[in-house]
């Protein structure tokens, strides 16, 4: 199990796009709104395809309500 703190770009029309950004942050772009749970969705969708692995593997444990999250991802 790995943890990672990602940088949330929602609302997004470069998404799903999953980047390393300058300052080595993971940073993620989805279409999704950030309107009901919905671009979490999307992030743990995005991250899932890019680890190659199934959504139910990828998990946000904190920042649920910010732009800056933390996922766990089970290997």
């Amino acid at each position: 199990m790995t943890r990672h703190r990602i940088r949330v770009k929602p609302g997004s029309r470069k998404g799903p796009l999953v980047e390393f950004g300058a300052d080595g942050m993971l940073t993620v772009w989805v279409r999704e709104r950030a309107i009901e749970g919905g671009a979490n969705d999307g992030v743990v969708a995005a991250l899932a395809e890019h680890w190659g692995v199934p959504t139910r593997d990828v998990r946000i444990v904190a920042g649920h309500v910010a732009r800056i999250k933390t996922v766990e991802i089970d290997d």
